[in-house]
């Protein structure tokens, strides 16, 4: 008789924990492991909070769904396999971490106790990631003993066929420190910095560098809430096809309540009590009505505006910087901060609270358009928090774009360093500094010139200039090509309008029938040569999807100096960087587009992104 489907809620520790001839597999369909480092800095983010909460529930990371196979020796993982490989990767380097505490502590006997407990973490994480029996590992981290037991056969299988670093997992997890992994990670030709490693070790880097960050007891802390605190729910088929129609059903079907459900109830329970509930309806209504136009345009739903003001709420309330100025970056839930008694106060005034929240949707309507805050929004969600706490010093008719550049651009300045840097938002460079300086963007009797300032200081000190220039240099996304072209037409006063549909354009095509003629004429030698220089930010810039579309991947002097009977070119065009390219070329019967052309382009993009992160002239 077929075994039927078996859910069991499971601690992260006993669900990893597999028997002796046991393995997960990545079956041959799934995509590759791509989460990168802002999906661990999340994942890192939740665990932190909830750990400094003290709470003696179990956190809850969603549902793994797995099919086993061959008398349940094999472990396929239907859903599940990038939070799983991930957790593999996060109890690496705690294992690292701990090692290294355990090798270079002071025992004494008020310390006995912490490094008791560090020990377990150790022995727990080994049992874990390497089958190990807990009287086979020793006390203090022994290399050669280790390393016998970090070479032991691999956790998880992986036979996706989307997947070109198989083996990258194992060349983490089976090396005993953080050096030897470096050594072991595969490296991307002609990538360099941080570009180089893959999604694995990358990830693997940032666990290791915030888990750096911890105090002896905060590891012990974080290592036995992720084991043992931390939960899923694991369910098991035994038929494949069921599987993934269960997965499909539990992906599509689910009507969760929001937060804004339940905070909108107890809301019009409050205004009941005092007689508003036709007030407070109506007001929520509108709210509701006027937050649907942000939400069509990606800038806000309910849940967002709520956030928004609660890190409001929590600076006045002086809950993130104390009087002495210590900073208290754990951010409560919506649910927990709005509805538990301790912090009910916004709710005990639901008409207030509206009209406020009202405040918040108005604003962001008024300067949703202004260039600067369209810039911003597409660099990283977490800056809406802090740029709407700026929002209350103002009358909503009085406000001008010029309000808004001073603010905006400094938090560009440091959203563009995280897209450069090997770090998450929680980082203390970032999250912290942004809760410290928050107090002054509600401050109206504080001017923009002190924001300016504080911003400058904390950029020059944490980071040097040289270093961000060899990473623009490097840079292959496409974030700060956006910023490029705003920079570029503020350095030349011309106004860059956005607008609604424009693409990001490859000068030299990134593909297309033409390319190895295209190659040769931009005297590239090699496909992997153009694959490393392609992307990057001198051969990017903006361009109106239509003309995109008509001319993507036509030769450079097609591009530039030509209108086609039924196509269009950089000539139309209204983007700044493509007009000056046109004035350039426009006279040069056979203009070219060559990798020393990409690489000056990319100097001066670099130099000038820079100039603008340490506000330089």
């Amino acid at each position: 008789m077929a075994k039927s489907i078996e859910p069991k809620l499971r601690k992260i520790g006993d669900y990893l924990k597999l028997e002796e001839s046991t393995v997960f597999t990545i079956p041959e369909y799934q995509r590759a492991y791509s989460w990168e480092i802002s999906n661990c800095d999340k994942l890192w983010q939740d665990i932190i909070d909830f750990a400094e909460t003290g709470s003696k529930d179990r956190y809850f990371f969603g549902t793994i769904i797995i099919n086993c196979q061959d008398n349940d020796t094999k472990f396929g993982l239907i859903d599940g396999q990038q939070r799983t490989t991930t957790f593999l990767l996060l109890l690496k380097a705690l294992l690292v971490r701990i090692n290294t505490v355990l090798n270079t502590a002071v025992y004494d006997d008020e310390s006995a106790s912490l490094f008791r407990g560090l020990r377990d973490r150790r022995r727990r994480i080994m049992g874990i990631l390497y089958k190990a029996e807990p009287e086979d590992v020793s006390d203090k981290p022994d290399r050669e003993k280790d390393a016998l037991i970090c070479h032991r056969d691999i956790l998880l299988e992986n036979h996706s066929i989307n997947e070109r670093y198989k083996n990258e997992l194992a060349n983490i997890l089976q090396t005993t420190d953080y050096e030897g992994a470096e050594a072991n990670s595969h490296k991307i030709k002609y990538k360099q910095k941080d570009n180089r490693y893959t999604n694995y070790f990358r990830n693997y880097k940032f666990f290791y560098g915030m888990i750096s960050e911890l105090s002896e007891s905060q590891l012990n802390t974080i290592a036995k809430t992720i084991t043992d605190n931390c939960e899923v729910i694991e369910i098991k088929s035994w038929d494949v096809e069921q599987a993934i129609k269960m997965f499909n059903s539990l992906n599509s079907d689910g009507l969760p309540l929001f937060d804004s459900d339940i905070i909108s109830a107890q809301l019009y329970a409050e205004a009941e009590k005092f007689g508003l509930q036709a007030e407070f309806s109506e007001l929520w209504k509108q709210l509701c009505e006027q937050i649907s136009d942000l939400d069509a345009s990606n800038i806000a739903d309910v849940n967002s505006i709520l956030m928004q003001y609660m890190y409001y709420i929590r600076v006045i309330n002086k809950e993130t910087v104390s009087e002495s100025g210590a900073i208290n970056v754990t951010t409560p839930g919506l649910r927990r901060y709005f509805i538990d008694d301790d912090n009910r106060g916004p709710i005990r005034n639901p008409i207030k609270m509206c009209n406020d929240m009202l405040h918040l949707v108005l604003v962001w309507k008024k300067i949703s358009d202004y260039t600067p805050i369209k810039l911003l929004l597409k660099f990283n969600e977490n800056s809406k928090l802090f740029l709407a706490s700026y929002f209350y010093r103002f009358d909503i008719d009085s406000i001008t774009e010029q309000d808004f550049t001073v603010i905006s651009e400094c938090l560009l300045r440091l959203f563009a360093i995280l897209e450069l840097v090997d770090s998450g938002y929680s980082s203390k460079y970032f999250k912290t500094f942004l809760f410290g300086e928050e107090v002054k963007f509600v401050n109206g009797s504080v001017l923009l010139d002190e924001i300016r300032n504080d911003f400058d200081a904390h950029i020059r000190a944490n980071w040097e200039r040289a270093k961000i220039i060899e990473a623009l240099k490097d840079y292959n996304g496409n974030l700060l090509v956006y910023l490029n072209e705003y920079l570029f037409a503020k350095e030349k006063d011309l106004v860059l309008k956005l607008g609604t549909k424009y693409d990001i354009e490859h000068i030299m095509p990134h593909s297309g029938n033409n390319l190895s003629e295209i190659r040769n004429d931009a005297k590239i030698g090699s496909e992997e040569e153009f694959e490393g220089i392609v992307n990057k930010l001198g051969n990017k810039i903006l361009l109106e999807e239509k003309i995109n579309r008509s001319i993507g991947n036509e030769w450079f002097r097609t591009k530039v100096s030509t209108k086609l009977e039924n196509k269009t070119g950089y000539i139309d065009c209204k983007y700044p960087i493509a007009c000056a390219l046109v004035d350039t070329y426009k006279d040069i019967p056979k203009p070219y587009w060559t990798k020393d052309d990409i690489i000056a382009a990319t100097e001066k993009a670099s130099n000038r992104i820079a100039n603008f992160i340490f506000n330089e002239r």
